[in-house]
């Protein structure tokens, strides 16, 4: 291996409780609300009062078929009156506010219990739980375990569970042709099945619809904080140009004051005027030492500050973590007599991989390396700790958002609290860049995560300067 680079952490140095590069600890606090409650779709009140009419649509055009097509005896009255109320709060509601706001999650429980209470006395009217059409009392549970807390969602789901079980014991005859006996009620054991496969329906689809709406939830979470981090690096990546564009445009002006100022200092009639424009002199030259420096920040689409070697990348990932009493070592390898390439300035990558490093760093005994292979075909940055390793349990949900064990901020090197995304994070953002991203334990214990890509995905092409 021609081209070996290490760089050693001081082995003694404490943590000083500093942040990592670019981050912003206020908007990490910002993330506060991402975990462990997530904040699950809500309805409009626009919505509920649709699937209301629905609802009453249906019920009505049932009614009709039922009583005027199939000739069976419906007390029509009571049924009516059963959805002309539905109706009629429909109209209230719709009256009283607008439809696009949203439904609290009070009323939009209290307007689902009513929907259960109001299909309840309809199916109480017609037969009871030996009426077909009592299966229409998953929908509402369905509709609450999607769009409502937990404890609303159990609740309504309660409340179908009693009303399906009330129904079987008490309820009017199913109707019949007219003049024929009512029907004969089922045997015990038709009965309980009946039951028992109400209460399975409206258990099962309304924890699926739960589970799905809470996955989903996560999911577009974590993907939204995935792009705050990637926007914020772009934002400092763009920042640091209009810095540089900014010192050249005053290099000029900055060069004429110094001028003038000289003249003036060599022709000053005094000496007062004199060390007036001494002090402009050097104010001027502090200015153009500030604006050296900022020249120094990569340019947006500069040819040579938008790469930087393998090396450098190493270094910057690890840089950040060389205060926290571990010893963290990075070794870059590669063929025989050949250079390490350089690479694209991805600031993608720079998070990523700063973030996997500063786990290692929380759950290592003693040293963490990051080690980068090359050769003709790929480029893999792998970063191993001599910790405990992944879990079982943890180690088949990685890169899932809401997965960790990592300690609190009273018990991490780092001071940084988990929240189970940043594997999440690291993850998406090195599989945007083209990295095939693997996490395991190691032969001889602790984590390993590593990261390839092939060579042409990240490597810069050869740069001739004028």
């Amino acid at each position: 291996m021609a081209d070996v680079s290490f760089v050693r952490a001081p082995d003694d140095q404490r943590s000083k409780g500093l942040d990592r590069p670019g981050e912003d600890p206020a908007q990490d606090d910002d993330w506060s609300w991402a975990a462990p409650g997530l904040r699950r779709g809500r309805l409009r009140v626009r919505s509920l009062l649709a699937q209301r009419w629905l609802a009453v649509a249906g019920q009505t055009i049932a009614l009709l078929f039922v009583g005027l097509v199939l000739k069976l005896q419906v007390p029509w009255a009571l049924c009516f009156s059963l959805i002309a109320l539905s109706a009629w709060l429909n109209v209230l509601l719709g009256l009283a506010s607008t439809g696009q706001r949203l439904a609290r999650e009070g009323e939009a429980t209290a307007q689902v219990a009513f929907d259960i209470l109001q299909l309840s006395g309809l199916l109480y009217l017609t037969g009871g739980a030996l009426n077909p059409f009592a299966v229409l009392l998953i929908a509402p549970v369905t509709l609450a375990a999607a769009t409502l807390p937990a404890r609303f969602a159990l609740g309504l789901g309660l409340l179908a569970i009693a009303s399906s079980v009330l129904l079987a014991f008490f309820h009017m005859p199913l109707p019949t042709l007219a003049g024929e006996p009512p029907l004969a009620p089922p045997v015990p054991a038709v009965l309980a099945s009946i039951i028992v496969a109400r209460i399975l329906g409206i258990v099962i689809t309304g924890a699926y619809a739960w589970q799905a709406a809470s996955e989903s939830a996560r999911m577009e979470l974590a993907l939204n904080v995935t792009e705050t981090v990637l926007a914020r690096e772009q934002r400092l990546s763009a920042l640091g140009a209009l810095a540089a564009a900014a010192a050249h445009e005053l290099g000029t002006p900055l060069a004429t004051i110094s001028v003038v100022a000289r003249e003036m200092a060599r022709n000053a009639p005094d000496d007062t005027t004199r060390e007036d424009a001494e002090l402009m002199i050097g104010q001027a030259a502090r200015c153009r030492e500030i604006l050296q420096r900022l020249t120094e920040m990569p340019e947006a689409k500069d040819a040579v500050h938008e790469r930087m070697s393998l090396v450098q990348l190493v270094q910057d990932v690890i840089e950040p973590h060389l205060v926290h009493g571990v010893r963290v070592e990075a070794v870059v390898n590669g063929p025989s007599g050949e250079t390490a390439p350089d690479i694209w300035r991805r600031p993608e990558v720079i998070h990523a991989m700063t973030s996997i490093v500063e786990n290692a760093v929380d759950f290592a005994r003693a040293e963490v390396l990051v080690i980068a292979r090359f050769d003709q075909r790929s480029i893999v940055i792998e970063v191993r700790d001599d910790g405990p390793g992944f879990s079982a349990e943890v180690l088949t949900k990685l890169g899932e958002p809401y997965v960790t064990t990592r300690p609190g901020a009273e018990g991490s090197r780092t001071g940084h609290v988990g929240m189970g995304l940043g594997f999440f994070i690291a993850k998406t953002l090195l599989e945007r860049t083209g990295a095939a991203v693997d996490f395991r334990n190691g032969r001889r214990g602790g984590a390993v995560v590593s990261a390839r890509w092939p060579r042409s995905a990240l490597e810069a092409p050869g740069y001739t300067g004028a």
